[in-house]
């Protein structure tokens, strides 16, 4: 029995050594790789997990003198107050009409852009398209909404003046409520359609020419070829950025809606975002602000999840 068992023991520590010495080796053999991976590592631990134990106050009365440890325990107060709170409809409107646009809208436009790109020849001429496209991207929220107010205002806006010119009436765009979502979503737009090619573009790239090859085999015309090889090509990369994009569906973009916003907008302006850095900053009030943000959190992260489920019901892998 004692030769037995030091022989079990023996082959499993040997079992063990071969289990962890490869893994070891991959390490050292790859040590410069994982050394190149160490600063984005690092990055995301310290400044989106460990963060994330400040949600606690979310269920506490928090005061900054008195710090997260002496903070008075409230449990869900906030959030029965945020949802008895009338302006929570409101809020919970303008977020979902205005996401829900831009996903209707915008979110189709870098696909279709990208088809578009991908059938110009001329590689000169693609890049000119790809820079002109790209740029709007880099420009700050501040120019964007500077640059609509100098083309939409209704004294002397570049477009009023046109229209005037043309004998019509000046047109109120920045302080009609019909028109303030879709100015919104015209400015995202504009600024970055061009930008969310780069990863549909990237996709392209790696379908199969053979598919290609055989489609023209079979007579199929460049938009027969785009529609039958490079959409189901690419239909995982494009289900993958959907998923994301609903992890999202909460936030519509804080500088863009704000520097916006005016008295006339106000009840279409107001998202959440807005009305945390009203109570949030300008109020003080942290523990009911914290409470907001947890719950777009939630929702983003459920609608994650069950598009998840979803996309693998259809045969796709999803994100995880």
């Amino acid at each position: 029995m004692t030769t037995q068992s030091s022989s079990l023991k023996t082959s499993v520590g040997v079992d063990t050594k071969k289990k962890s010495r490869p893994y070891m080796l991959d390490i050292k053999r790859d040590r410069y790789l994982y050394l190149l991976v160490l600063p984005g590592v690092l990055f995301f631990i310290i400044f989106k997990y460990l963060p994330m134990w400040g949600i606690v106050i979310a269920f506490q009365d928090y005061s900054p003198y008195a710090g997260v440890w002496k903070s008075e325990w409230v449990g869900l107060e906030h959030f029965v107050r945020f949802f008895s709170n009338p302006d929570f409809y409101l809020l919970f409107r303008n977020t979902m009409v205005i996401s829900l646009l831009n996903l209707l809208f915008f979110f189709p436009l870098p696909i279709v852009l990208s088809l578009l790109l991908n059938e110009v020849n001329n590689q000169f001429f693609k890049r000119i398209i790809q820079s002109i496209v790209y740029l709007p991207h880099f420009l700050s929220w501040v120019i964007i909404v500077g640059i609509s107010f100098l083309l939409l205002s209704q004294s002397n806006g570049i477009v009023n003046m046109m229209i005037e010119s043309l004998g019509f009436h000046k047109y109120d765009f920045l302080t009609n409520t019909d028109t303030f979502w879709g100015m919104l979503v015209a400015q995202n737009i504009w600024k970055e359609t061009g930008w969310g090619t780069i990863i549909i573009l990237a996709a392209i790239t790696g379908v199969d020419t053979q598919l290609y090859e055989a489609a023209k085999i079979d007579g199929a015309n460049r938009w027969l070829q785009a529609w039958h090889v490079t959409l189901p090509g690419i239909r995982s990369v494009i289900l993958v950025l959907l998923i994301l994009r609903l992890g999202h569906i909460m936030d519509v973009g804080f500088e863009q809606v704000f520097l916006m916003n005016n008295g006339a907008v106000a009840k279409y302006a107001d998202v959440f975002e807005t009305y945390v850095y009203r109570n949030g900053i300008q109020s003080g009030q942290f523990s009911y602000s914290t409470a907001v943000g947890l719950f777009k959190s939630v929702v983003g992260l459920a609608l994650v999840v069950l598009a998840n489920k979803m996309a693998k019901r259809i045969g796709e892998e999803g994100v995880y």
